[in-house]
């Protein structure tokens, strides 16, 4: 695994663990920057800061790509799944590739660090669609989550327990507890292709774009009825016709709870109002700005040409911590939209902010804990806000 250091990549004094050098990363981000600097404060002032390259392949192939990207919950370490069955632990303080974890027998996809650091799920690509249960420190299955008989199109681990939720092409939505092998739940929906909980975990959305809705329901009484239904064919048609019932790439609420990222492939993406259904805004992408990734649960043959048209992504959109900001991919670099920005009649709103780079930003994922983010296509990207931007 090669790194390249960027401009912001100063190495700060040696970790005291291994005397390896640490990225300029903390609450605290730069000498010259408060303390749990605000997220508005530096949203606009983050940089490329550190690149990671896996190794050429010895038979000339191409390198591989970056599925997924996720965190564990204290923010000090970043996982990848990649389309050559393998999976990649990063250590954002230091700054540096920690470990790799084959899974060439099964194949990885989706990879998500349960409350345990060093505990991940990941579904499978190869052999069956079981969801597997993997202790990182040695590379040992806890356990397998057999039931689903289509491929696994979205993991959702719960924000306070080791619950977690899967959707899969065979139309159902499975709840689990990593505990015990058998799902704790079974619901049968419409393409339910994208789930998510609340920052609370006290309820889960469901997106099912074939019927162009997202279902809202109570975690704890999940066999009832949805609690609530929103219909984004009704709520969304004044701004993007195109997406309303397809190309859906990513599902998330944001940390206040009062709004849903609905991402798409087409030309933005998605805001609701999470307890009205209502759409707050869509955020327009540039011009040019697709990133092309497969929407989970569709076939490539839906998803125009492209060398990466084949390829699933974890989403190129998220939320910042503070649930104010969107950062965006790119073909070239992010775009930030802020949320509580002016939005034109049809409910349109450009990016707040652009900031540029030379590679395509196809997953995106930001930090729970620092004022970090990364992106992904072949390479891993680090971000970070520059103190002297």
């Amino acid at each position: 695994m090669a790194s390249t250091p960027m401009d912001l990549d100063q190495t700060e004094s040696a970790s005291p663990a291994n005397g390896t050098p640490t990225l300029n990363i903390a609450r605290t981000l730069a000498s010259n920057l408060p303390s749990t600097s605000a997220v508005p404060d530096i949203v606009a002032k983050f940089r490329p800061t550190k690149l990671f390259k896996r190794d050429e392949a010895k038979d000339n192939r191409p390198p591989p790509y970056v599925l997924s990207l996720d965190y564990d919950d204290p923010g000090e370490l970043l996982m990848t799944s990649e389309s050559d069955e393998a999976i990649q632990i990063y250590k954002i303080r230091e700054g540096r590739h920690d470990k790799q974890l084959l899974s060439k027998k099964y194949g990885v996809k989706l990879a998500k660090f349960t409350r345990n650091s060093s505990s991940i799920i990941y579904a499978s690509t190869k052999q069956n669609d079981a969801i597997r249960y993997l202790t990182t420190h040695d590379n040992a299955f806890i356990r397998y989550f057999e039931g689903h008989d289509g491929a696994v199109t979205n993991l959702a681990m719960h924000p306070g327990s080791d619950d977690f939720i899967s959707c899969s092409r065979d139309n159902t939505v499975r709840l689990w507890n990593a505990g015990t092998k058998n799902a704790t739940g079974v619901l049968h929906l419409n393409t339910p292709n994208l789930a998510a909980f609340d920052p609370s975990g006290q309820v889960f959305a469901v997106g099912s774009p074939s019927a162009g809705h997202v279902l809202i329901y109570d975690h704890r009484n999940f066999d009832k009825a949805p609690v609530n239904m929103f219909d984004v064919v009704e709520s969304c048609a004044s701004a993007d016709k195109e997406q309303l019932m397809s190309g859906w790439t990513k599902l998330e609420f944001s940390n206040d709870g009062k709004s849903i990222l609905l991402g798409t492939k087409g030309g933005g993406h998605f805001l609701l109002d999470s307890f009205k259904g209502h759409l707050k805004a869509y955020l327009q992408k540039p011009e040019g700005g697709r990133t092309g990734r497969k929407p989970p649960g569709e076939d490539a043959a839906m998803n125009g040409g492209g060398a990466s048209s084949n390829v699933e992504s974890s989403g190129d959109c998220c939320f910042t911590p503070d649930g104010r900001f969107v950062i965006g991919g790119t073909k070239l670099g992010v775009v930030v939209w802020d949320t509580l920005a002016a939005v034109d009649q049809n409910k349109k709103l450009p990016p707040t902010h652009t900031i540029e780079d030379a590679r395509q930003a196809a997953v995106v994922a930001f930090n729970p804990r620092f004022n970090f983010f990364a992106t992904a296509d072949q390479e891993v990207l680090f971000w970070l806000p520059d103190p002297h931007a």
